[in-house]
C-alpha cells in the first residue's frame, strides 16, 4: 500500500484511519483513500449526477451545471487548498466527489418534497442519502453491500445529522453526539463545496439572464473584482468579462481561506487527528470573508433561487416528487420488483421508494411521471 510522508501531522493518513465496514486486503498500488476515490467515480450513483439539477434543470441548457459538475469543481477546489495547507488530497477529493451522491432529481425542491413525503417514515435529507448510497444501495462487490468506503471518507459525506439520526449510525454519527469535529480534509471539503456553488451559481444565473451584472454590482464583492477587470481589461466582452470577475472571486476567496486556516492550523499545533477532532474548527474563511461570502449568499438566495421562473420549475419538481411517491405509495406493485418490499427486509417500503426517487435523473423522474399519470403513454 502507498504512504503519505508528505502530509502534515494534522492531516489525516489513511493508514492510521478507522478502516472499513468491513475489512479488505490493502492495494498494493494505491493508498486506501484513493482507492475509495476510485470506488466513487466508479458508481452508478456518480454517473447519474450528470442528468442531476444544480439549479437548473439538465434539460434547460446543455452550459449549466449539473450535481456532476459541481463536485468535479469542488473536488478542484478542495484539492488546491489540501496540497496548500498539506492535507491528505485524495480524502478531499473523495469526499468531494462523493457529497452529493443522495441528491434527489431537481436539486434542493426534490429534496424538500421528497422530505415531505417522508414526514412519518424517518424523513429525508440528502446527506444522509449520501452515505446510505455509498454504505448500501450500490451493489457492485460480492462480499457486501455499498462501496465499504473508509471511516474517514463516509464521515466526511456526512456534513450535518440531527442527533436522534446520529444515534442510530453508530460511530460515523458519533461526533454530532459528542459534539466534536471531522477531520481537517472534512471541514475543507464543506467550504469548497461552498466556494463552488456561490460562484457558479453566479456564472449559471447571468447565463440564463434570471440575474444582471446591474443587479451584482451591488454587492461589494463582486463589484470589487469586476472593477479590476475592467482597469485590466478595457472593453473586454461580456462573458470573458464575467469569466474574469469569477476566477478572481474564487481566488480571493481560496487565499483567504488558506491563509486564515494557516493562522488557526499554527495557533492550535494540532499533532494528530485526534487532537483535530478535539479542536474548534480550523478550516475557516476570515470574519470579513465570512461577511462577504454571506452577502453573497443572500444575493442568489433573494434574486436567483427565489425568481419566479425558477420558483415555477421547482413548483413543478415537487409535484413530480409528491405524485411518484402517492403513486408508489398506494400501488407498490408499479415499482420495479428491486424496490417492492421483500420479506424479511429491514427497510419499509416508504424507505425504498425514497431510494428509487432520489436515485432518479431529472429527466427519468419526468419520464416515470408521464408513464403513470399521461393516457398518451397509455
Amino acid at each position: 500500500m502507498l504512504t503519505e510522508p508528505q502530509l502534515a501531522p494534522y492531516a489525516a493518513r489513511s493508514e492510521q484511519g478507522q478502516g472499513r465496514r468491513f475489512e479488505e486486503p490493502a492495494a498494493a498500488s494505491r493508498s486506501q483513500f484513493q482507492r475509495d476515490r476510485d470506488r466513487i467515480i466508479h458508481s452508478s450513483a456518480f454517473r447519474r449526477l450528470e442528468y442531476k439539477t444544480q439549479v437548473f434543470l439538465n434539460h434547460e441548457g446543455d452550459l449549466f451545471r449539473t450535481r456532476l459538475t459541481h463536485s468535479l469543481e469542488v473536488a478542484q477546489i478542495g484539492r488546491s487548498v489540501a496540497r496548500q495547507l498539506r492535507l491528505n488530497e485524495d480524502l478531499v477529493e473523495a469526499i468531494a466527489l462523493a457529497h452529493d451522491l443522495g441528491h434527489t432529481p431537481f436539486g434542493h425542491a426534490g429534496q424538500d418534497a421528497l422530505n415531505l413525503c417522508m414526514q412519518g417514515h424517518g424523513g429525508f435529507e440528502h446527506n444522509l442519502q449520501s452515505l446510505r448510497v455509498v454504505d448500501v444501495l450500490e451493489q457492485h462487490y460480492g462480499a457486501f453491500d455499498g462501496l465499504n468506503l473508509m471511516f474517514d471518507t463516509r464521515e466526511g459525506i456526512l456534513k450535518h445529522c440531527a442527533l436522534a439520526q446520529a444515534r442510530e449510525l453508530g460511530a460515523v454519527g458519533q461526533r454530532f453526539i459528542d459534539r466534536t469535529q471531522p477531520t481537517l480534509e472534512a471541514q475543507l471539503t464543506d467550504l469548497a463545496d461552498q466556494i463552488a456553488y456561490n460562484n457558479h451559481d453566479i456564472d449559471d444565473g447571468l447565463r440564463s439572464g434570471l440575474i444582471t451584472t446591474q443587479q451584482l454590482s451591488e454587492v461589494d464583492f463582486y463589484a470589487r473584482h469586476h472593477r479590476q477587470v475592467e482597469r485590466a481589461y478595457p472593453g473586454l466582452p461580456g462573458r470573458r468579462a464575467i469569466y474574469e470577475t469569477l476566477r478572481r472571486m474564487i481566488d480571493a476567496l481560496v487565499v483567504d481561506l488558506v491563509a486564515h486556516s494557516g493562522q488557526l492550523l499554527l495557533a492550535a499545533n494540532p499533532g494528530s487527528v485526534d487532537q483535530v477532532r478535539a479542536s474548534a474548527p480550523l478550516i475557516c474563511f476570515s470574519e470579513s470573508m465570512q461577511a462577504e461570502a454571506a452577502v453573497l449568499k443572500r444575493f442568489l438566495r433573494e434574486n436567483l433561487y427565489r425568481h419566479y421562473l425558477v420558483n415555477r420549475m421547482t413548483a413543478k419538481a415537487r409535484r413530480i416528487v409528491r405524485e411518484l411517491f402517492d403513486a408508489f405509495i398506494a400501488e407498490p406493485a408499479l415499482l420495479p420488483p428491486d424496490y417492492q418490499l421483500g420479506a424479511g427486509q429491514p427497510d419499509s417500503q416508504a424507505r425504498k421508494i425514497a431510494d428509487y426517487i432520489a436515485g432518479m435523473t431529472d429527466r427519468y423522474a419526468i419520464r416515470e411521471h408521464k408513464r403513470l399519470f399521461s393516457i398518451d403513454d397509455l
